[in-house]
């Protein structure tokens, strides 16, 4: 039997010979080539024939007959018999399909690109590099064998603490540490609320246009998504949405709604309180960017707006600090605490132990508020510098919205304008922007685009303005 193919060129560099040639043996046998019951060379023969050493084809035959696909006795070495014909190896695949929920995943409308003028977007470039080493290299000396297995449950008690004192400070927030659930980020902080606070088929309202992964969470968990449209004072459900559509759930942005960057007016905050507790929901609070508010302090949070409200509050540091870390958090009401830390426990299973200790130290060390303090100087003057720019640049659009809190801007366009086209024109410049009407769920429509000058350095802002007007320029 002439088996010369076997290391016949092309060979990869990469790969050991005894490597090379296990893998080709194997794929012979399971595509056919090699049937069942033929007998192969003995290993000097094999050796031999190629020029190579014989270990190296004692290594392939062990590791194949290991395997079940070579049988090794008395008489020799042969290819098994196989459980699956060798001819279905060579069929295209048929999978089996995946579940139904697997339609309910929104195709994602943001990419991880950085530069003008990605929305939700932060500068990582200013990142205080230094502070933060200065942590992690404190939370690794004092670190144990427990902090390299599973998180503690709830989060690490050094981080829950420095949480709660953060908001206590910052968000008026009264609140033990065992309220404040830790999460590997925002998506799983929405999968345990969804998990826990609503069973299978019950309603979810979210805004409309809204953010599609959290959408895509709440579904995912098997709710029943509710749009509710956005106007100019955040989320407006009408009667009829109370009536027909009682919620369970509430998901909301209320400090700056993402994408339309509208805030949630305070009566409003009060009635829909009202109105989710008279239905027996909940309102689930993205506080994602509070921290960027302008033009004074932010409204008060709906968590803690009204005693025994019933409010589960998020939180994150992908804007704050830098996505990657994948750190959020959840505040519960007491009665809830017990339930969230066990279930975060068993379903998530968390780690990032010595992160969550570094960043605990972070904030108890003062790092984050003073990062925080610069970054809003910075993101108020890249803001202000994009304004400029657009008014240097005029252009045909009808209004620019949403500039109370966060890192963009909404530009509004006519409808001789589509958004998608103008999105796909910019990205021919290198100008990367987003199209709200992306976002949005029928019947509402958009037709706009999302500006986010979080990590576009003022310098930079007229050029990329002037880029982005060419974008607009009639076809």
């Amino acid at each position: 039997m002439n088996l010369n193919w076997l290391l016949a060129p092309p060979l990869p560099e990469a790969v050991p010979c005894q490597r090379l040639l296990y893998q080709r043996l194997r794929a012979a046998i399971l595509d056919g080539r090699l049937a069942a019951g033929v007998r192969l060379p003995g290993s000097r023969q094999l050796a031999a024939e190629l020029g190579i050493a014989r270990n190296t084809v004692m290594f392939a035959y062990e590791q194949l007959v290991a395997e079940g696909c070579l049988l090794a006795d008395r008489q020799g070495t042969r290819v098994a018999t196989l459980a699956v014909a060798p001819s279905a190896a060579v069929r295209p695949p048929v999978w089996p399909a995946l579940a139904r929920r697997a339609s309910l995943a929104e195709s994602p409308v943001a990419g991880p690109e950085l530069g003008a003028f990605a929305p939700g977007v932060p500068d990582v470039a200013n990142f205080p590099f230094r502070a933060w080493r200065g942590c992690l290299d404190r939370a690794w000396r004092a670190a144990r064998p427990r902090h390299l297995g599973y998180a503690a449950p709830g989060g690490e008690p050094e981080l829950r603490a420095a949480l709660a004192e953060y908001l206590a400070t910052m968000r008026g927030f009264r609140v033990h540490p065992a309220q404040v659930i830790v999460t590997a980020g925002t998506q799983a902080a929405l999968d345990l609320c969804a998990r826990l606070l609503a069973d299978n088929g019950e309603t979810a309202w979210v805004e409309n246009p809204g953010y599609p992964a959290a959408r895509t969470a709440l579904a995912m968990a098997g709710l029943a998504l509710h749009p509710v449209a956005v106007d100019s004072e955040g989320m407006a459900p009408t009667a009829t949405d109370w009536r027909a559509h009682p919620p369970r759930l509430v998901l909301i942005c209320p400090a700056h709604q993402y994408p339309s960057g509208e805030v949630l007016s305070l009566p409003r905050r009060l009635a829909l309180i009202d109105g989710v507790r008279r239905s027996g929901g909940w309102v689930i609070e993205d506080d994602y960017d509070s921290e960027f508010a302008r033009g004074g302090p932010a409204l008060p949070a709906l968590f803690g707006l009204q005693p025994d409200a019933p409010v589960v509050y998020t939180g994150t540091f992908s804007k704050t600090l830098y996505p990657g870390l994948r750190l959020g958090y959840l505040v519960v009401p007491e009665a809830l605490a017990e339930a969230f830390a066990g279930a975060s426990a068993s379903l998530a299973r968390s780690g990032q132990g010595i992160e969550q200790m570094a960043l605990a130290d972070f904030i108890q060390r003062g790092h984050y508020t003073t990062h925080l303090r610069r970054m809003r100087r910075l993101y108020l003057a890249r803001q202000q510098a994009l304004r400029a720019a657009l008014a240097r640049w005029p252009g045909p659009e009808t209004g620019i919205r949403g500039g109370a809190a966060g890192l963009h801007l909404v530009l509004t366009l006519p409808d001789t304008l589509s958004d998608t086209e103008v999105v796909s024109r910019a990205a021919e410049r290198g100008v990367i922007v987003r199209a709200l009407s992306r976002y949005a769920l029928p019947p509402m429509r958009c037709n706009s685009l999302l500006l986010g000058y979080g990590p576009v350095p003022e310098a930079q802002m007229s050029e990329a303005v002037r880029r982005l007007r060419w974008a607009m320029q009639p076809a």
